[in-house]
């Protein structure tokens, strides 16, 4: 490990481990193999290990536990080989209908990128995207990287409601909206795909290290795969 982690103590019960400060694919590996390994560890009072882009925070119980003690264990952790996840990551085939009232923002994206809409829409679906962290909301996945030329910023005004299902781009990242919810994020499409259900085993469709490969649909196909998903 080329790095040099820090240990950062974020509040009565919460530590993060920070492992740089760049996003790329290399750091968020390290932070997902070492919050595999706290899982694993299974240290006294730890509740809950929450991966980030270059950060993994520990929670734990303070009425079991403390700051001092789990640093400890955590530095003991740092201090080793931690193995690597497991390399057989799902792969998800996302279909979305790009463009129209489901992708508002399409339109300006092409104008600033200097390309058609429909260009925007093949260069967003050629690539497989690194899930690098939930957050924001429950199941929103923060993908990377899009193409270079399609890399455009967030929105000056956030809007107060975007669809759930909705797909954006801010910057080099891209990502779906679970549920409703306000966000400045670029809608360029929507997936009748849910991220997130309760009446699923596991609610989150997506996790940290999975991939994520956009499929193109129109407009029928959509609305037939939103039936299936009702």
């Amino acid at each position: 490990m080329n790095v040099i982690p820090r240990i950062v103590p974020l509040s009565e019960q919460g530590l993060t481990v920070e492992f740089g400060e760049t996003i790329d694919l290399q750091t968020n590996k390290l932070v997902l193999d070492f919050a595999a390994t706290v899982e694993r560890a299974t240290i006294p009072g730890v509740m809950e290990v929450v991966p980030t882009y270059r950060s993994a925070t520990i929670y734990f119980n303070p009425l079991l536990t403390d700051a001092a003690a789990v640093t400890a264990q955590l530095r003991l952790l740092l201090a080793t080989a931690f193995p690597a996840t497991d390399p057989a990551h799902t792969t998800h085939h996302i279909p979305v209908c790009y463009g129209g009232e489901l992708g508002p923002d399409l339109i300006d994206v092409a104008e600033q990128s200097g390309l058609t809409p429909a260009q925007v829409i093949t260069l967003h679906a050629s690539v497989t995207y690194h899930v690098y962290m939930l957050g924001f909301s429950p199941g929103f996945p923060y993908l990377g990287m899009v193409p270079d030329r399609i890399v455009a910023p967030r929105l000056p005004t956030p809007r107060k409601q975007v669809a759930a299902g909705s797909v954006g781009i801010a910057g080099s990242q891209t990502g779906i909206y679970p549920q409703a919810s306000p966000g400045g994020w670029r809608i360029i499409g929507r997936t009748p795909v849910h991220l997130f259900s309760l009446t699923r085993p596991q609610p989150f469709l997506v996790a940290a290290g999975d991939q994520v490969q956009f499929i193109p649909i129109d407009m029928e196909e959509f609305r037939d795969l939103s039936s299936d998903h009702t």
